[in-house]
């Protein structure tokens, strides 16, 4: 898994969540807020953690925001700053920018300028979005617990015509294969050793979050 640089501008409980996920997953994040008791929290969680004023274009130049793979835009209560770090992220040049819009209008003026991927935060939206920027073979989870979940994975290629035997996913990866999804209507529940692995099937794992980080794409 190649580490990405993402930052992450707004620490509220969103953006909390998805840098302290993102960091938990192995990847370089800088954090930053204009509010010094949020930067001070994250601070021991992430990579790096800032007091700074993201609308303003010289700082976020300073910091080399423009050299991250990701920004994702966790500012929800100031529509006009939400919108003008977006644009400002966009005409540097940051490749992938991903912001939070507070309704539908607000989203749609968001795509206008340009922003890559726009989200309307539930509760749990800032551990999917880390996962989903970083782990494009996730399908879909279910949070069981703070560290645990289930996830539903497209089988790597590295696992393709190999048994469950063979894998030994929990001897290797500390994760549990309750099924194997083959296709829309056949699925195979608590699949034995001798289960073969096959192109395009899906795993249905019991693992802790940090043991997925290390499963191959």
């Amino acid at each position: 898994m190649r580490i990405k640089q993402f930052v992450v501008i707004g620490l509220g409980r969103f953006g909390t969540s998805v840098a302290q996920t993102l960091s938990t997953l192995g990847h370089d994040v800088l954090a930053m807020d204009k509010d010094e008791h949020a930067v001070q929290v994250i601070m021991q969680d992430v990579t790096q953690a800032v007091q700074a004023d993201a609308r303003d274009e010289e700082t976020l130049r300073a910091l080399g925001v423009r050299n991250f793979d990701v920004a994702i835009v966790a500012i929800g209560d100031d529509l006009e700053a939400n919108i003008l770090i977006t644009l400002m992220l966009k005409e540097m040049g940051v490749p992938y920018v991903v912001t939070k819009a507070q309704n539908a209008l607000h989203g749609k003026v968001l795509e206008k300028i340009g922003a890559d991927k726009i989200i309307y935060p539930e509760q749990d939206m800032g551990f999917r979005l880390a996962n989903n920027l970083v782990r494009t073979n996730v399908m879909d989870f279910i949070e069981l617990s703070l560290d645990y979940s289930i996830f539903e994975i497209v089988a790597s290629s590295q696992f393709v015509n190999k048994t469950i035997g063979e894998l030994s996913l929990r001897a290797v990866y500390n994760i549990n294969v309750v099924a194997i999804k083959k296709s829309a209507d056949q699925i195979v529940i608590a699949p034995g050793p001798k289960e073969i692995v096959e192109d395009k099937d899906i795993l249905v794992v019991v693992c802790n979050k940090k043991a997925l980080a290390k499963l191959p794409d």
